[in-house]
């Protein structure tokens, strides 16, 4: 089995506007990836280049072991993004016989039936009625029910209450008890990836700025308040980024407790995900 779910190694592209990469991306098997950014970063465009919606102007893309084009590695895929549903004239009936059709004996009627009766769907009803988080349960059921190896999902808990979200990531961990399973999802609920996520890449701009493994990153970075002339006394590189206000400084640094070593008067708080994209973002203001 490929220690690797997927793999993007030096992956452009160029639109007129923004170019993407390049950009280097390991999925490991057995683990879910969770991927940040603002709006425009190029996370859905990452996504739509490893599943082979479209194409990479440069570099290579392995997924399951072979390209995003092989079919039989596309079977073994299941995705979600934000912005495809399903004709709305559709039944989940109806299409759970058509993901029959083309999945063959991949598709489990039985454990979509399970889902669609788990996220409360009425098989029976027009996918026009229903609301959009029901259009992306409906979607994740779809996504899981020919049971695949690799999960790729786009934002697959926007628009979802509080209680469910709370469901559907338990359904991920759940699916990632298989050692043989992986999961790349975007998200920009952060504190859903802080649950389940074991890495965390951030897209800034169409560069990947960092892939670190969840609990060092939580653990690394820390929220330093403290006046200007403090700053200086601390290494190289340790301060990512300083914003001031009318009650001193706020600093994204690098190495939390080596700070609080070196400055054990000030307040150095554990930065979350939101905090890091926040002050690295930051930076682009100077």
């Amino acid at each position: 089995m490929a220690k690797e779910a997927a793999i993007l190694h030096g992956v452009q592209k160029h639109y007129k506007d923004f170019t993407l990469g390049p950009i280097d991306l390991t999925v490991p098997t057995g683990t879910i990836v969770g991927l940040v950014g603002e709006n425009g970063a190029g996370k859905t465009t990452t996504l739509k280049i490893l599943c082979g919606v479209n194409p990479a102007d440069a570099g290579t893309v392995s997924m399951l072991g072979s390209s995003p084009t092989d079919q039989a590695a596309r079977a073994r895929l299941g995705v979600v993004f934000e912005d495809a549903y399903f004709y709305g004239g559709l039944t989940a009936r109806r299409i759970g016989k058509s993901m029959a059709g083309i999945f063959g004996s991949f598709w489990n009627a039985q454990q979509f039936a399970t889902y669609l009766q788990q996220f409360g769907l009425d098989d029976g009803q027009k996918i026009s009625e229903y609301s959009r988080g029901m259009r992306m349960k409906l979607s994740l059921a779809t996504a899981l029910a020919h049971n695949p190896d690799l999960l790729v999902l786009d934002e697959a808990t926007a628009g979802l209450d509080p209680v469910v979200r709370s469901e559907i990531l338990d359904l991920f961990l759940e699916f990632i008890q298989d050692e043989r399973h992986s999961i790349l999802m975007s998200s920009h609920i952060t504190s859903d990836l802080e649950q389940v996520a074991d890495s965390i890449a951030y897209l800034h701009h169409g560069q990947l700025l960092f892939h670190e493994d969840k609990d060092v990153l939580l653990q690394e970075y820390g929220l330093l308040r403290s006046p200007r002339q403090v700053l200086e006394t601390l290494p190289a590189g340790c301060v990512i980024f300083t914003k001031e206000n009318a009650f001193g400084c706020e600093s994204l640094v690098k190495g939390r407790e080596e700070v609080r070593r070196l400055l054990p008067g000030m307040v150095c708080d554990t930065a979350g995900i939101d905090d890091i994209m926040r002050f690295y973002s930051g930076r682009d203001e100077q």
